[in-house]
């Protein structure tokens, strides 16, 4: 396959990042027990222009581990558009978490966790790094954040 268009500019990617975190409602996370032992799963999620929320339940692994471990790989598109976001983890129960963030996550989705007991968390994933590429002719560039820090 040969690649006939030219890489998007540091600026592109990033205003296609984050229309992407404001339109995608899934998003891969990727998190991994004290022993190492890797969970992949697909999560709805809600972008609040600083952090990616998402809500599952502590006893699951997904939940665990991302409470324990506190740190997350997210990930969004296909293998020829990708988005892949290191980020800190803080956990809330259905008590501790902002009004705000609990009543966006349930307005986009129509559920609240808030609702389906106590055994559900929210999780609110701060980037640390964020890389996104279309093809191989833009992994030059591809990291567009760095410790928190936007790069653009």
């Amino acid at each position: 396959m040969e690649i006939t268009e030219s890489p998007r500019s540091p600026e592109q990617r990033k205003h296609d990042v984050l229309e992407r975190l404001g339109r995608e409602q899934d998003i891969w996370v990727a998190s991994a027990d004290e022993d190492g032992l890797p969970c992949l799963v697909p999560l709805w999620f809600l972008w609040d222009g600083e952090a990616i929320w998402m809500s599952t339940r502590f006893t699951n692994p997904t939940g665990r581990n991302l409470r324990d471990g506190r740190r997350a790989r997210l990930a969004l598109g296909h293998t020829r558009d990708v988005v892949l976001i290191d980020g800190d983890v803080e956990s809330f129960t259905a008590r501790e978490v902002p009004a705000a963030a609990a009543d966006a996550f349930a307005e986009r989705y129509g559920w609240d966790p808030r609702r389906n007991g106590g055994s559900y968390g929210y999780f609110r994933v701060l980037p640390r790094a964020v890389q996104t590429w279309h093809e191989e002719h833009e992994l030059p560039g591809r990291h567009l954040m760095r410790e928190g820090q936007w790069a653009v």
